[in-house]
């Protein structure tokens, strides 16, 4: 049987914040066009690991490779989505709903160049999408924590990318909002796309996600959810002897 073509590749990456290690020689490989989760305990390295992955931090050793990406000036234009932890943007920045989605199209027309109405209506149908259409108007502070989550995954689906990354895109958001973003992630996946997501409700990973990465530091286990989500490697990533798909995390 023929491997799968990956969308991302990690080899011996390593991060550290100071001397102490955060990640330790990751090796791992996502298909393209997988709806992938990425899981583990508190302080295992999944927001460090997918922050290494895009470039917003700097390993100590190793890389990543995107397969099938033609470089722009050496940047993947336009092919990387994502979405960072809620609790990590400033809220209080003075910007519309529809300033924030319309910042998703920048990598397709450049810093310099102004929006068309062609762009314009394109935000507005991406706010529709995500239920968010009726406060394009609204500033960005005035909105609770699931409607600005919604309003930044507007912002990675307008870029079109071919990769979306997303740290925890359910947390603080209500049973409705997850539901509904769900449902955008698996049309994602229908169209081709890979996404990636830090997850960490695990009574809802075999209903949401058909690729697997457990982390604690290392790699744990990485493969399809159907081989590699099981209690014998939750117990190596979690440390817990016990039963956590019915005790929860």
């Amino acid at each position: 049987m023929s491997k799968e073509p990956y969308a991302v590749e990690v080899h011996d990456l390593t991060v550290a914040y100071g001397a102490k290690p955060v990640l330790w020689d990751i090796d791992l490989g996502i298909p393209k066009g997988k709806l992938a989760a990425i899981i583990g305990p508190n302080g295992a390295g999944k927001t460090t690991l997918i922050k290494a992955v895009v470039g917003l931090i700097k390993p100590v050793s190793g890389g990543v490779d995107f397969h099938d990406m033609e470089l722009k000036n050496g940047r993947l234009k336009g092919k990387i989505a994502y979405v960072p932890q809620s609790g990590s943007v400033d809220w209080d920045f003075p910007a519309t709903v529809l300033d924030v989605v319309m910042m998703g199209r920048y990598g397709h027309l450049g810093w310099f160049k102004r929006p068309r109405s062609a762009d314009k209506n394109m935000a507005l149908e991406t706010l529709d999408s995500v239920g968010m259409r009726e406060y394009a108007s609204r500033q960005i502070s005035q909105l609770s924590g699931g409607q600005q989550q919604r309003v930044f995954l507007a912002r990675a689906l307008i870029q079109q990318a071919e990769i979306y990354f997303m740290d925890e895109p359910f947390k603080g958001v209500d049973a409705q909002t997850e539901k509904s973003i769900v449902i955008l992630l698996k049309k994602l996946k229908e169209q081709g796309k890979t996404v990636i997501v830090v997850h960490h409700d695990l009574q809802t990973v075999s209903d949401y996600f058909d690729w697997v990465t457990l982390i604690n530091l290392r790699i744990v286990a990485n493969g399809p959810m159907e081989e590699v989500f099981n209690e014998e490697n939750l117990g190596l990533a979690y440390g817990h002897r016990g039963s956590l798909l019915k005790g929860g995390t």
